[in-house]
């Protein structure tokens, strides 16, 4: 089968080559004219203030939801590995934090075999329906782009779900139990019930008054008591047509692409108001792919992501090749000259991404380029001055004339989990439905994906040319998600983390990061940083960074929106010298770190 061949010896190359990419197919996201609501619930914690004390074990699970976790671990006693207990996660994520992935979306995965030194990316993105073409958004009457809430909540926006298919890719190839296994856990919770939590109840109570989560029978019978009032939180939800659905999925995975359950998800995607055009055939053909992982060396370590049609591992991997030539050990998280070249950085690379990257099966992404050493140390000079870059745009990497446009939403949503097994295997994986409540339609009890509006709603750029992020029947859209694993230069695991957050996700889980290879904080402390999110002329800071580094940004010329919330999801699980596991879940969500 096609691996991703990132033995522990190729990995250790790359210190000797400079640079270890593998040529795959892929794309990537961006910014919205309207932002989705925002998360009431999620900042549970301060950010920056004291984390709790980190779980350290053989092995471990981080990810957005304690039920998930212990289905996941539940797994791991019964002998099953990493693969066995992301198919747990998952299928219980779906059900109990609806708002943010489940069996209607997508996922990307990172798996690394302890035994072989293999690493795989497994795509599962989402597919646009054969009828899509570069005017998927497009109001015919006006002729200019929808509106984000007319796009996002429209059957126009619902992909071929793909996490369920790349999970029996993963199983087959990796999975020790039996693949029905994996549901029990979410089965056993839908038909009992689970109690709606804080988070959930506040994402339905914050989304219901500014978008038509009502505005479904389905939604509106499962979110909100028979008075029309957000489910309270303790309130004991159950969901039989869930349950029915894991059961059938424990049979056969293709159940959720052909029979009943598929007819199910297409009489709601063509539903009107705003009925889109996925068809039973859409589903039915839609495979998820074996990639080839983009790794690059960063210091003493290879940093390892997603290719396209993820941008995390590009994007990342530029922001911390820019800044490779900085001392960043000596400016901490406390200082100015720190964040200042992490903005610098980002914005540089997010420049790059929006212009270039899309789905290689359609165009073509200067992988390679991108991620070249002479274009990043050029790249990289221009952070080495004394005030804020002026204007920053794409620069012009080997194998290209001229960068592109983009017009792509920015939408937040998402889970991330780090899984590590007794026997080494890693699995970093992020999760969506993309936006809050996906597309709020549903069927067989979970929620359909709005995944298509990682599309750019305007195809075409200045010059009339289809953008690189233009829809197109059968295309991966753009994605920022970003599960990334760490090696040392023997090839040994060192490290997993990614997040959930649009487009932020990749300045989330850079800085992760930095925080703990740069920084030397614990996975739970560099979770917990505020986050900063540079991409174009404003730079968002999340409330908890110090005043006098904000003071000392904007006298360098930064225009900032600060003290805001930010939606991240960080889950990380790093590896001591001694081979402890030690585990950070983001405060912002309702997450723990987990041991057997």
């Amino acid at each position: 089968m096609l691996r991703i061949l990132q033995t522990t010896t190729a990995i250790a190359a790359t210190f000797a080559t400079g640079l270890a990419l593998a040529a795959c197919s892929g794309p990537a996201g961006t910014a919205s004219d309207t932002a989705p609501p925002a998360d009431p619930a999620g900042q549970t914690e301060a950010a920056g203030t004291e984390p709790a004390q980190p779980a350290a074990g053989p092995a471990m699970i981080s990810a957005a939801n304690p039920l998930a976790v212990e289905a996941g671990l539940e797994a791991l006693r019964n002998g099953g590995d990493a693969v066995d207990a992301a198919i747990a996660v998952q299928s219980v994520l779906g059900l109990v934090e609806p708002q943010s992935s489940g069996l209607g979306g997508g996922a990307f995965m990172l798996y690394y075999d302890a035994q072989t030194g293999d690493l795989t990316a497994y795509d599962g993105r989402e597919t646009a329906p054969a009828a899509a073409g570069p005017d998927l958004f497009i109001d015919p009457e006006t002729g200019e782009p929808l509106g984000f809430f007319d796009a996002v909540f429209s059957g126009h926006s619902v992909g071929v779900p793909g996490a369920v298919a790349m999970l029996a890719m993963a199983h087959a190839d990796h999975g020790e139990l039996d693949w029905a296994n994996g549901f029990t856990a979410a089965t056993e919770l839908a038909e009992d019930g689970f109690e709606v939590s804080p988070r959930l109840n506040g994402l339905i109570a914050a989304v219901a008054p500014r978008t038509p989560l009502d505005e479904w029978e389905a939604t509106r019978d499962y979110f909100f008591t028979d008075a029309g009032e957000p489910l309270p939180v303790g309130h004991v939800l159950r969901n039989p047509d869930y349950a029915a659905t894991t059961r059938a999925l424990a049979e056969d995975w293709r159940n959720l692409y052909e029979g009943p359950i598929a007819e199910d998800i297409i009489a709601a995607v063509q539903a009107g108001p705003r009925p889109g055009t996925l068809t039973l055939a859409d589903l039915a053909s839609y495979e998820p792919v074996r990639r080839e992982a983009i790794c690059r060396p960063y210091r003493d370590w290879s940093v390892c992501g997603m290719p396209p049609p993820a941008s995390g591992g590009i994007s990342v991997n530029e922001i911390l090749g820019l800044l490779e030539p900085f001392d960043m050990a000596a400016t901490g998280p406390e200082t100015v000259e720190g964040w200042r070249r992490f903005i610098e950085a980002s914005r540089l690379a997010y420049a790059d991404r929006d212009a270039y990257v899309g789905d290689t099966d359609f165009v073509f992404v200067p992988v390679e380029g991108l991620l070249d050493a002479d274009y990043i140390a050029t790249r990289s000079a221009r952070i080495e001055r004394d005030t804020a870059i002026p204007a920053v745009t794409p620069g012009t990497p080997p194998g290209v004339d001229q960068p592109g446009a983009d017009a792509t939403a920015d939408v937040p949503g998402t889970s991330h989990f780090v899984i590590v097994d007794s026997d080494g295997d890693v699995v970093s994986m992020t999760t969506t439905v993309e936006s809050v409540f996906g597309s709020h339609r549903m069927a067989g009890g979970f929620l359909l994906n709005n995944q298509l509006t990682d599309f750019s709603r305007e195809p075409h750029g200045a010059d009339g040319q289809l953008v690189p992020n233009a829809p197109a029947g059968g295309k991966r859209p753009r994605s920022s998600m970003s599960p990334t694993i760490v090696f040392d230069m023997d090839g040994d695991f060192v490290l997993g983390t990614g997040s959930p957050g649009g487009s932020s996700i990749i300045a989330y889980t850079a800085k992760s990061l930095v925080g703990m290879l740069d920084w030397g904080l614990t996975p739970q402390e560099a979770v917990s940083l505020p986050n900063v999110v540079a991409r174009g002329d404003v730079v968002r800071i999340e409330d908890g960074m110090a005043p006098e580094v904000l003071d000392g940004l904007r006298e360098l010329g930064f225009e900032l929106d600060a003290n805001r919330g930010e939606n991240s999801g960080l889950h990380a699980v790093r590896q001591l010298e001694d081979g402890t596991l030690v585990g950070g879940a983001d405060p912002r969500r309702e997450g723990v770190a987990r041991q057997p």
